[in-house]
This record gives C-alpha cells, sequence and structure tokens, in this order.
C-alpha cells in the first residue's frame, strides 16, 4: 500500500495519513461505561491518525520481536504502529498495539533507545497495567466498538484545546487519565524493560538515552511538557535507576546491525515523507545502507512528481534487495500516484507474492485493479486486507465501491457502516447497517456485522440522551 495518510475522521493520501485506536475503561475513579457515553456526547469531532506504511511497520517488528518475546507476548499478535504526531509520545491502550508517535521516533538516535520505549510499552502490556483499567470495556475489540471510543482517546492523548468540547473539570480530566500511568507502575516498567533488553540481547543503555531525552521536562509547565511527559511521569529516581541497572549489566553488549539497519530504514522513510525533498536528496548520502540511500532519493523525486529518477531510485534498490517486498511496495505506490496502473498491478503482485499475509500490501493490490477498471479481481485482494486489519479506513471506502460496482449492495453498505464507526460517525454509521441488515441475509455473518455497529449506534444515542 504505501506510505499514506489515512485520517481517522477523514482520509487522503501520500506523504499525509490513518488510524483507530483503542481506549480503556478504567473502574472506580477513572471512568465507567456510562460516564463515557455522556463524555462521547460533549466530544467534538476530532482524530489520531496513524502513519499506515508496510514498510515502516516490518521494520518496527522486526525490533520489537526480541522484546515481545522476551516479555512473554507474541510478535505476531501485538503489533507497533506510528501516530501521526511530531510530538513525543508512545503509549499502550489495549494489550495488542503500541503506539509510537513519529516524532519520538525521529529524536531517538539508536536502534536500543526505540527498543526501550518499545519494551518500557510492551511491560505495561505484560504486567497487567493495561487489563486492571479494562473492566467496563464492552465491545473494544469490533469495528464498532473502536470507532465509538476514537474521540475520546483524540481529546486525552491531545492539548487542552482538542478537548475543549469536553464538559469542563472532572470530566476533561478523567479522559486524561486514560493514558496516564502511575509511577509506581512506570518504575516497573522501566525494570522489565531493562530485563527485556538485557534478556534480547540489547543493551539496556537505551534506556539511559531514552530518559535523558526527557530530563528536565517534570520542573516544566504541562502546557510546555511533552505528552510522554503527561502519560509516564518521569522523575530524577527512574533516570538514576535505569543508570544503576546499566553499570550493574550493562558495558559489554555492542549494537547489533540487523537492529540498526531497521531502525534507519524506518526513520529513513518517515524522513524522507515528512522533510522537504531538497532536504532529504542533500542528506541521503550519510546513510551507511546504499538501499535505504536510494529509497530516500525514490520519495523524495516521487514528492518532487520526477517519475522518472524516482523509478530508477527505486528499482536500484531492488536491485540491492531483489526478495524485499517493500521496496516492490514502495515502487507500486510511486506508480499508482502517477496514474501507471498496469505497471504498479505488477509491482504490487511481486509484493504481495514475496509477502502474502501483509494486509497493507494487498490494499495496496486491490487499490491498484481498482484504479485499473477491475472491481470484481479486486474483492480479493482487499477482502484479505479488511480480514487481517479490519482497522483500515482506507480499504474499507475502497472495498465499499469494489461491492458497489459489482452489485453487492448489502455488502457496500456494511462496510461503509464500519468506516464510518472507525471514523467516529456513529450515527451515520447506524443508518448504514440498518440498510445493510435489512440486505443482507438473516443471520449471516455479514448480517451479524452489521448489527455490531447497530448496537454501538443504539448505545451512542443513548448516552447523549443521559445528557
Amino acid at each position: 500500500m504505501g506510505f499514506f495518510h489515512c485520517a481517522v475522521m477523514f482520509i487522503v493520501h501520500l506523504s499525509r495519513l490513518g488510524s483507530i485506536l483503542v481506549p480503556t475503561f478504567a473502574k472506580g475513579p477513572v471512568i465507567g461505561l456510562t460516564v463515557f457515553l455522556y463524555l462521547m456526547s460533549t466530544i467534538p469531532s476530532g482524530a489520531i491518525s496513524l502513519l499506515r506504511d508496510a514498510g515502516i511497520e516490518h521494520a518496527l517488528s522486526e525490533l520489537a520481536a526480541p522484546i515481545l518475546r522476551s516479555a512473554g507476548l507474541s510478535p505476531t499478535r501485538v503489533r507497533v504502529l506510528v501516530v501521526n504526531d511530531s510530538k513525543l509520545n508512545a503509549f499502550v491502550i489495549d494489550g495488542q498495539t503500541i503506539f509510537l508517535n513519529y516524532g519520538l521516533i525521529q529524536k531517538v538516535q539508536s536502534a536500543a533507545a526505540l527498543q526501550a520505549v518499545i519494551g518500557h510499552e510492551a511491560a505495561h502490556i505484560a504486567n497487567g497495567h493495561i487489563a486492571r483499567r479494562t473492566g467496563n470495556m464492552q465491545n473494544a475489540r469490533t469495528v464498532a466498538g473502536l470507532g465509538l471510543l476514537l474521540a475520546a482517546v483524540a481529546a486525552a492523548a491531545g492539548s487542552a484545546e482538542a478537548a475543549g468540547g469536553i464538559a469542563a473539570g472532572t470530566s476533561s480530566s478523567a479522559l486524561r487519565s486514560f493514558l496516564r500511568h502511575t509511577r509506581a507502575e512506570e518504575a516497573a516498567a522501566d525494570r522489565s524493560a531493562a530485563s527485556y533488553m538485557r534478556d534480547s540481547g540489547i543493551d539496556p543503555q537505551g534506556l539511559v538515552d531514552l530518559h535523558q531525552i526527557f530530563y528536565g521536562q517534570e520542573v516544566l509547565n504541562v502546557s510546555r511538557q511533552d505528552p510522554y511527559m503527561q502519560s509516564h511521569p518521569l522523575t530524577r529516581d527512574r533516570l538514576r535507576a535505569a543508570q544503576a541497572y546499566v553499570a550493574a549489566h550493562g558495558g559489554s553488549i555492542k549494537p547489533n546491525p540487523d537492529a540498526e539497519y531497521w531502525f534507519a530504514r524506518a526513520r529513513g522513510k518517515l524522513s524522507a515523507f515528512n522533510r522537504a525533498p531538497k532536504w532529504t536528496l542533500r542528506r541521503a548520502h550519510e546513510e551507511t545502507s546504499d538501499d535505504i540511500r536510494l529509497m530516500r532519493e525514490a520519495v523524495a523525486h516521487h514528492r518532487n512528481r520526477d517519475l522518472t529518477p524516482a523509478l530508477r531510485a527505486i528499482d536500484a534498490a531492488i536491485a540491492i534487495r531483489p526478495d524485499d517486498p517493500y521496496y516492490y511496495d514502495l515502487k507500486g505506490q510511486i506508480l499508482i500516484e502517477n496514474r501507471k496502473t498496469g505497471r504498479a498491478i505488477s509491482a504490487y503482485e511481486t509484493a504481495a507474492e514475496l509477502a502474502p499475509r501483509e494486509a497493507l500490501i494487498q490494499g495496496g493490490l486491490g487499490r491498484a485493479l481498482l484504479a485499473d477498471g477491475q472491481p470484481k479481481t479486486a474483492l480479493g485482494p482487499l477482502e484479505k486486507a479488511r480480514d487481517r486489519d479490519f482497522r483500515d479506513t482506507r480499504v474499507l471506502r475502497d472495498l465499499s465501491l469494489a461491492y458497489a460496482k459489482t452489485d453487492q449492495t448489502g455488502m457496500a453498505a456494511l462496510v461503509t457502516a464500519e468506516r464510518y464507526a472507525l471514523q467516529g460517525k456513529i450515527p451515520d454509521a447506524g443508518r448504514q447497517a440498518q440498510r445493510a441488515s435489512n440486505l443482507l441475509p438473516r443471520g449471516s455473518a455479514p448480517w451479524q456485522r452489521a448489527q455490531d455497529v447497530l448496537i454501538a449506534a443504539e448505545r451512542f444515542e443513548k448516552g447523549k440522551k443521559k445528557r
């Protein structure tokens, strides 16, 4: 599919970005379902968006895998996704996803420091800090459940202005506490992260380096602190504890070349899409890996709308790594965005052959087929993409179009309802779900999916009436 911006409340493409986040409910003093539904009815439209890119997500999965295994978590079940935000932050709000702001990825200077972030967030999952807050959570793993919770997470993770529509006082405080960990939890997560790193052959100095990025933030006014500080209370004691651990257990672990490669690749692609092309072309030569340098140059030329040098650069990168599906994925993106749909299909097909279970690549192939006037053929890869990652609103948009073009109006209404639900447009989602329910065979799996959206819409309306 390639690097794209598909924001939760709207959809755009390329060097812009998309998402769905899963907040958790806390028992007792934080927030319950009834209170949450009340708050949902007062929250203005807003969005947290993700940078969805198969290559970047694969690079992060390579960095995360040893950490997750050491934490007793499955690398195939826990994903690391990138939030489209230049502020420094990282968080978890369910047991299956670690979210990293791209600003934090760009700020850290080594694979070990980024792995320290991943290890710390993995510890919140493994140590039960998230599970203890999900007592009142309902339907959080369904499409509609995620959409129903989305606006609250956006407000909780955002600035005071972003939460301006929330009822004043305790309501705003309650939402902000969604993401906030106690100092005891933070200390425990640090200890676990250091242990995961050591057990995985990663230098725990990365944890010290991470803390030093935020050193001194606790004395700043809250409005000037990075969001990471507000959800991860940082104390000098935690920095000293990390330094003590390194003194006792670190010092003999050398950087892992593979980890450094994937770290450079993730940062290189993020940088190429977020910085000016002129800056990228001027600095790309600093890359130690030729294929990453060429990838960055391909992105820069593409953003300058120079197709020939863009293809020359990505083809040269492919020549270095001919079995790399993510470079073919990028080539497909460059071609389709230059309306070369036939050649884009070929590139995506190669990528899909090399990585048949990669949902973002399947979505890219389906999109190219749809653009080429082949909606029936596009259904296969788009349905695979949806089944493997139902949170991708762009796939749902393309899939609804493919269903409509093949006269499957019930399915088109269903995936439109799911897309609206994921975008937080619950009333619109409910209307489309009702239409789908009337058209689909009663009791079928698609019909049941429509019922999930209808239930969420009903709860949303009940929450509004309780104001």
